[in-house]
């Protein structure tokens, strides 16, 4: 298969991510929307250490590490979610002013 393929199924991953991280106010969607974002960036590094060098695995390490952050992300993301929802018994995005005076 060609790059281009790639790169467009990339976009579009990225792009729906981008779509649900700025239109959800659900604390859960909006992690959902940054592991779909760092699943495409995944996918480009992916094609592109094919593409150009398909000997040497230097965007399959990356890869794993991207996985690797996006895995602790998602751990200390959802734990601070389920702490919040016991103090506050919501998810919603706008019901989190715990900064405020």
């Amino acid at each position: 298969m060609q790059l281009e393929y790639f790169l467009i199924v990339a976009a579009a991953l990225f792009c729906v991510g981008i779509y649900g991280l700025v239109t959800s106010r659900n604390v859960i969607r909006v992690l959902m929307s940054i592991e779909l974002m760092l699943n495409a960036v995944n996918i480009n590094l992916m094609a592109f250490s094919n593409y150009l060098d398909p000997q040497d695995i230097k965007g399959q390490v990356f890869s794993v590490f991207v996985i690797t952050i996006a895995a602790a992300e998602a751990a200390v993301g959802l734990a601070i979610v389920l702490s919040i929802y016991r103090n506050r018994d919501t998810v919603d995005m706008e019901q989190f002013n715990l900064l405020k005076w």
